[in-house]
C-alpha cells in the first residue's frame, strides 16, 4: 500500500488531468443531460454556436429556464433551417436550447456578444432564464422583419449555462417552400469586437455580392426618372409614361426588400404587390406601343380590363400580406392561393401581345422586334418560375428553384436568368424608345410644319381688313386655337350694290380643313356671281362641296344686306346668330357636304337703325374651364345682352378657357347719313 501522502499526490494529478480534458473539449455529453458546448480561453475573436442543439416544436415560457431536463429533445444543427431538418413546412413556435460553458482567456474581457445571422422570423433570446434580446414581436401580434442584415446582442460576463431562443414562423405563403423556420446559418460568440467586426465582413460581403443588382436598379432609377420628366414635359407621351412606370417600380421594390432596411412584414408585403403590379402593368402599355397594337381598339380595350382586373387582385393580395399572421392561418393561405391563381395567368400577358404583333405582321423595325423577343424570354422565364413555386411544397417540383440558381458568377455577384433577361429587356426597351423617340420628333416636325401651312393657308383667307359696308358698323374678331381650325367668314359686296356676309366652321382640324375652307371661300365669291340670294348660294355650295370633304361637312350662315335695310338670311347647320341679344329662330337645315340636292329656306326681314347682329362660330360656344365646363347657352345669353362688339366677345371666351377656333361678327344698322365703321381684330397667326 502507498503512502498516503502518494496517493493524494497521484490523485492530484488525475484531476488535473481531467479538468485540462474538459477545457478543450467541444462538447462533453453526459448520459443524463445534454451535450455541453465548451468553449474555452475564448479572448479577442468569435467562436461558432455549432453542433448540435436540442430543438422542440411548441410553445412552453419555462423551456427558458436553464434547470429543465432537454436531454429527451431532438438535437438539430443552426446552419440549416427546421424545415429541411426533418419539420417539413412547419409553422408557429420552435425552441432551441444549447448548454455552454465558457471560459474567457487571460487578459480578455468578460463581456461577451453574440451574432445571429438570420432567424426566420421572429424570436427572443434567453441566457439562463433572464431575456437578453428579441428582433420581432410574437403572437398574438406578431410583427418581423422579411429582409434586415445580421443582428448583434450583448450578454454581458457570462460563464457556464444555458443559450435558449424562442422563435415563431409565420404562416407559409403560397410560393414559400416547407424547407423554413428557425435558423438559417450558425450563430457566433465572442467579444464585442469581435462580433462587430464579423457583422462588418459580413455585411461587406453582401454588398460586394450585391454590386451587379444595384447597378443594375441604378441603371432602372435613371432611366425613369429621365422617361418621367420627359413625359412631365410632354403629356401626350404616353410611350415615355408607361416606361417611368416600369423602370421605376424595380428601385422601389429595391427599397422594400432589397436594401436590408428592416421594414414591418406588414408594410412590406402590402406595399410589395402594388409595386410588382405597376411594373406588369406597365410592361405590358409598353409592348402595345412599342409593338404599334395601340391603335387597335380591340387590344386597347382588352389590356385596359386585363390591367383593372390584375391591379385589384395584386391589391387584394398585398392587403392579405399586411394582415399576414393576424388572422388563422389556414383562411390566409386559401385567401392567398385564390389570388394567385386568379392573376398568375395574367401574367402571360406580354407573351399574347407579342404573338398578336407577329400575327398581324406588323412591320416593326428591328428595334421593336429585339424588345419583343427579350419581352417574350424574360416573362417566360419569370411566369414559369411563378407558377412553379406556386404550392411547391405540395407537388416538390424543382422547376422554379433551378430558374432562380446562379448561370454563372461575376467578381462575387451570382447572375440568375432573370438578373439577366431584365437587363437585356431593360436596354432593348431603352434602344426602342430612344428610336422611337427620334421617329416621334421627325413626326412632329412635319406636324408643325404642316400645321406652319395651314396658318399661312387660313391667313390668306381671313380678310385682314374689311371693307366699308354702307349703313353698317362691322367689327370682327377672329382668334385661332393652338391647332388650325375650320372659321371662315368673308364680306363679298355684290354687283346690284348690295353686301354678302357669309360665315362658317369646317370640320376637322389642320391643313385638310384649311384646304376646304379655301374651297368654299372659292366656291362662294364664284356662286356669288350669279345669284343674289343667301339659300341659293348655300345650296349652290352644297352640291360643290358634296364628295369633296373626305366624309367631312361644314356649317355656314350666308347674309345679304341691301343699302335700304333689308336684310336676307339662310343658315347651312350653323349656330343661330343674335338679333338685338335674343338667339333668332330659323329653319333647320342640314351642314353642307352632306346630301346634295339639300334645301335651304330663307327670311328675310327690314332693319331699323340700331337694330344688331351677332354671328358666330362654335369655338365661342364651346369654350372650356379649366374644370371641364362649357361655357354654354346661358352665358353666351348674358355676354351679348351687354351688347359686346367682336373683340370684346372674344376675349370673353378666351378668358374663359378657349378650345377650339373663335370667330365672331357683328353688324349694326347706323342711321341715315352717318358714316360706315369697320374693326377687324385678329391674332397674329404665326406667332401660334
Amino acid at each position: 500500500m502507498l503512502p498516503r501522502r502518494m496517493r493524494l499526490h497521484r490523485l492530484g494529478i488525475l484531476l488535473v488531468a481531467f479538468v485540462g480534458a474538459l477545457a478543450h473539449a467541444e462538447e462533453f455529453p453526459s448520459a443524463h443531460s445534454a451535450p455541453v458546448l465548451v468553449l474555452s480561453e475564448l479572448g479577442k475573436g468569435a467562436a461558432p454556436l455549432d453542433g448540435p442543439w436540442q430543438f422542440q416544436l411548441g410553445d412552453d415560457p419555462t423551456w427558458a429556464a436553464p434547470g429543465i431536463d432537454d436531454s429527451h429533445w431532438e438535437q438539430l444543427t443552426a446552419d440549416a433551417p427546421w424545415g429541411a431538418q426533418g419539420h417539413y413546412a412547419a409553422e408557429g413556435f420552435g425552441w432551441y436550447r444549447r448548454h455552454i460553458a465558457l471560459t474567457p482567456a487571460p487578459g480578455a474581457s468578460t463581456d461577451f456578444a453574440m451574432l445571429i445571422p438570420a432567424i426566420d422570423d421572429a424570436y427572443e433570446i434567453y441566457w439562463n432564464g433572464e431575456l437578453v434580446g428579441h428582433n420581432g414581436k410574437m403572437p398574438p401580434n406578431p410583427d418581423w422583419y422579411p429582409s434586415q442584415p445580421p443582428q448583434t446582442y450583448g450578454l454581458g460576463p457570462i460563464r457556464g449555462g444555458v443559450l435558449a431562443i424562442r422563435v415563431w414562423k409565420s404562416p407559409l405563403a403560397s410560393e414559400d417552400p416547407g424547407e423554413l423556420g428557425g435558423f438559417e446559418a450558425v450563430p457566433e460568440i465572442g467579444s464585442p469586437q469581435a462580433i462587430a467586426a464579423r457583422k462588418a465582413a459580413i455585411d461587406f460581403q453582401w454588398l460586394r455580392s450585391r454590386q451587379f443588382t444595384f447597378g443594375l436598379t441604378s441603371l432602372y432609377a435613371l432611366v425613369g426618372i429621365f422617361s418621367l420628366l420627359a413625359w412631365l414635359r410632354d403629356r401626350k407621351q404616353w410611350l415615355l409614361f408607361w416606361m417611368a412606370g416600369y423602370s421605376l417600380a424595380p428601385i422601389l421594390g429595391q427599397i422594400l426588400t432589397g436594401f436590408r432596411i428592416p421594414w414591418s412584414a406588414g408594410i412590406a408585403g402590402g406595399m410589395l404587390e402594388p409595386i410588382l403590379m405597376i411594373q406588369d402593368v406597365s410592361l405590358w402599355y409598353l409592348l402595345l406601343w412599342i409593338l404599334k397594337l395601340s391603335d387597335d381598339l380591340r387590344f386597347a380595350r382588352l389590356t385596359r380590363w386585363i390591367s383593372i382586373f390584375f391591379a385589384v387582385t395584386f391589391f387584394l393580395d398585398g392587403v392579405v400580406g399586411m394582415v399576414w399572421g393576424l388572422f388563422p392561418a389556414h383562411l390566409l393561405q386559401i385567401t392567398d392561393a385564390i389570388l394567385t391563381a386568379l392573376f398568375t395567368p395574367l401574367e402571360i400577358y406580354p407573351l399574347i401581345l407579342v404573338m398578336a404583333a407577329i400575327w398581324k405582321r406588323a412591320r416593326l423595325d428591328s428595334a421593336r422586334w429585339v424588345v419583343a423577343i427579350c419581352a417574350f424570354l424574360t416573362e417566360m422565364t419569370f411566369v414559369i418560375r411563378n407558377a412553379a413555386l406556386q404550392g411547391n411544397r405540395y407537388t416538390h417540383w424543382t422547376l422554379g428553384s433551378k430558374l432562380t440558381t446562379p448561370l454563372f458568377t461575376l467578381n462575387g455577384n451570382s447572375i440568375t436568368p432573370r438578373n439577366l433577361g431584365d437587363t437585356l429587356l431593360l436596354l432593348s426597351i431603352v434602344y426602342a424608345v430612344y428610336r422611337y423617340s427620334i421617329e416621334n420628333r421627325r413626326q412632329q416636325a412635319a406636324l408643325e410644319q404642316e400645321f406652319k401651312n395651314a396658318r399661312e393657308v387660313q391667313q390668306v383667307l381671313v380678310p385682314e381688313a374689311l371693307p366699308s359696308l354702307p349703313g353698317f358698323a362691322v367689327t370682327s374678331a377672329y382668334r385661332p386655337a393652338q391647332e388650325v381650325g375650320g372659321d371662315f367668314f368673308q364680306i363679298i359686296p355684290l354687283n346690284s350694290g348690295s353686301t354678302l356676309v357669309i360665315l362658317g366652321d369646317v370640320s376637322g382640324k389642320g391643313l385638310k380643313a384649311a384646304m376646304a375652307v379655301s374651297l368654299i371661300v372659292g366656291a362662294a365669291r364664284m356662286v356669288a356671281d350669279y345669284t343674289a340670294s343667301p339659300a341659293d348660294i348655300l345650296a349652290g355650295l352644297n352640291r360643290r362641296l358634296h364628295g369633296r370633304l373626305q366624309g367631312g361637312f361644314a356649317t355656314a350662315i350666308a347674309m345679304r344686306l341691301d343699302r335700304d335695310g333689308t336684310c336676307a338670311i339662310s343658315s347651312a347647320g350653323h349656330p343661330a346668330p343674335f338679333f338685338n341679344q335674343r338667339e333668332m329662330i330659323l329653319p333647320g337645315a342640314l351642314p353642307l357636304g352632306i346630301e346634295p340636292n339639300a334645301v335651304y329656306e330663307e327670311m328675310t326681314m327690314n332693319l331699323r337703325v340700331g337694330d344688331h347682329f351677332a354671328l358666330y362660330t362654335d369655338g365661342l360656344l364651346e369654350a372650356r374651364s379649366q374644370t371641364g365646363e362649357l361655357y354654354s347657352f346661358e352665358r353666351l345669353e348674358t355676354l351679348f345682352a351687354t351688347n359686346p362688339n367682336a373683340a370684346q366677345a372674344t376675349q370673353a371666351a378666351v378668358n374663359f378657357g378657349q378650345d377650339d377656333d373663335i370667330t365672331v361678327l357683328t353688324l349694326t344698322r347706323l342711321p341715315a347719313g352717318a358714316e360706315s365703321t369697320a374693326l377687324h381684330t385678329s391674332l397674329n397667326l404665326n406667332a401660334i
